[in-house]
């Protein structure tokens, strides 16, 4: 029986072993403790699946609870998918959100989960990553 919380006091070892079983420590900052410690503190809304005492799956957002929840991270233990987990983190993270729209940039391997389950792909996103700057704009 898989049970669910919010809240981000964590214990960051057990995160950042989740994020490297699920994959997703491939593409976050796994081996900068601080920079996980500080994703973690300041994230606003955290849900989290739990096997007992081991977590097996979490979705760490940046929401303003009434328009935009930015779901940042969604991981899910890989002994652990294809059960919903992934599903039921997301509907817990939009049902705490309040009437906002959550969006989130899909890991390459996920791409083809979100519409499996009910989400629009946006057509216009756009990143700007740490390593790049502005340029200036032509008028």
């Amino acid at each position: 029986m898989i049970a669910y919380r919010t809240g981000n006091d964590l214990n960051l070892d057990a995160v950042i072993e989740l994020y490297r079983a699920s994959t997703l420590g491939e593409r976050r900052p796994v081996g900068d403790r601080e920079r996980m410690r500080l994703m973690l503190q300041n994230a606003n809304l955290v849900v989290t699946a739990w096997d007992g005492g081991q977590l097996v799956g979490i979705a760490r957002s940046i929401s303003d609870f009434s328009y935009a929840t930015y779901l940042s991270d969604l991981a899910v233990r890989l002994s652990h998918q294809r059960v919903g987990i992934g599903r039921e983190l997301i509907r817990r993270t939009r049902e705490l959100g309040g009437p906002a729209t959550v969006i989130l940039l899909s890991a390459p391997n996920a791409v083809n989960y979100y519409p499996h389950i009910g989400m629009t792909q946006h057509p216009s996103a756009w990143i700007l990553r740490e390593e790049e700057t502005l340029r200036q704009s032509i008028h």
